[in-house]
């Protein structure tokens, strides 16, 4: 897919063009994904190429036509002949992933993007976006509606489901991002073709499972807080998408535990990194285990027959507890399973408060 060439007024600017030479040379291509959309089509694409006008970076604008049923396709080809940076590109099959897939797999460009049609999210972020992007600092940028600093419109039903299955995505699938369904991304188009075969999904679970297998190939991910216009006129069938969704998620999560989704060897090919140790046998895990518990029982009895006399039995036994719970669970992390660094240090720690919870409440009512 070509990219198209701006106007000279926006080449020849000294104040709009980008200061390095590789910056100047990349492109970025903008796929709006369309859906019976005749009644607004017009609008948005005037209103994006009017913005375009003065973007410091040669960007095409290409209208994925999902199988209209209306006028859109009719519109967008009128819009492309009036305009050589905009493109049509119609499929026979509904989907916004399958549009994606389409268009970003087959791009020329250095980076490819798509918005909502309706133009929700305010394209001032738009810089924003693919500026880390085609940097090198980031291979991944979304727009969030979640960070403090975003502007949201939108009710309260919406809102809801979207800060649900943003949690959900955190404690089942442990990624950092915080917006998964945001319409506003962009991606590196060389990353974003090694990830494409890997996708499953041609609808709207297409966007969490790009962003779940990057984050799984350790792909480093930009969020920009973004202001947000929820449109009420939206299509999206709210509990459908949710339950397909949650399906996704199921699916994903299969794989991973499986190992049908080849997500190692993937990783090695972005950023090659060292073998990692192998993990303590059996035998050797069920020693340190039994070793760090008898420790911690050994510490325990020290610190409530120290504390006990000067703060009482029973403010003596939660410090105690406490204290070699913490200690328990990072000896067990660090010994007994092998685990360094930082990654789930927090969900291991509140499990092992959970633990010392049950121990609290036991040896509470037996004091």
């Amino acid at each position: 897919m070509s990219s198209y060439s701006w106007p000279a007024v926006a080449e020849e600017s000294p104040t709009e063009e980008p200061p390095d030479a590789a910056l100047r040379a990349a492109t970025v291509e903008i796929v709006i994904p369309v859906y019976n959309e005749e009644s607004c089509l017009v609008e948005s694409i005037g209103r994006l190429r009017g913005y375009l006008d003065t973007f410091p970076i040669r960007t095409s604008v290409t209208i994925a036509d999902n199988a209209s049923t209306d006028g859109t396709l009719a519109i967008a080809e009128q819009l492309a002949a009036a305009d050589e940076r905009v493109k049509v590109v119609h499929l026979d099959r509904r989907g916004r992933g399958r549009a994606l897939r389409q268009v970003w797999g087959s791009s020329e460009a250095t980076v490819v993007a798509y918005m909502d049609v309706d133009l929700s999210t305010d394209l001032d972020a738009l810089l924003p976006l693919v500026a880390p992007l085609l940097t090198g600092h980031s291979d991944v940028a979304i727009g969030t509606r979640l960070a403090r600093s975003s502007q949201v419109e939108r009710g309260p039903k919406r809102e809801f489901i979207s800060r649900t299955y943003n949690r959900m995505l955190r404690v089942f699938m442990g990624v950092g991002f915080s917006d998964a369904q945001c319409g506003f991304k962009a991606v590196r188009t060389d990353r974003v073709r090694e990830l494409l075969p890997l996708v499953e999904d041609d609808e709207w679970f297409f966007d969490t499972e790009l962003l779940v297998l990057a984050h799984r190939c350790g792909l480093r991910i930009h969020e920009v807080p973004v202001d947000w216009v929820d449109d009420p006129d939206s299509s999206v069938d709210i509990v459908a998408t949710a339950v397909a969704d949650l399906l996704g998620v199921a699916r994903l999560v299969r794989g991973f535990a499986t190992g049908t989704i080849p997500i190692r060897s993937l990783a090695a090919q972005f950023y090659p990194q060292p073998d990692p140790p192998a993990p303590p046998s059996l035998l050797r895990q069920v020693v340190y285990f039994a070793t760090v518990g008898v420790l911690s029982t050994v510490a325990f009895l020290a610190l409530f027959l120290g504390l006990r006399d000067a703060w009482g039995p029973q403010v003596a036994n939660f410090t105690a507890l406490l204290v070699t719970a913490v200690a328990n669970t990072a000896a067990n992390r660090r010994f007994t399973f092998g685990v360094r660094g930082r990654d789930g240090i927090a969900r291991h720690q509140v499990q092992g408060i959970v633990v010392f919870g049950i121990g609290l409440a036991l040896t509470s009512g037996s004091l």
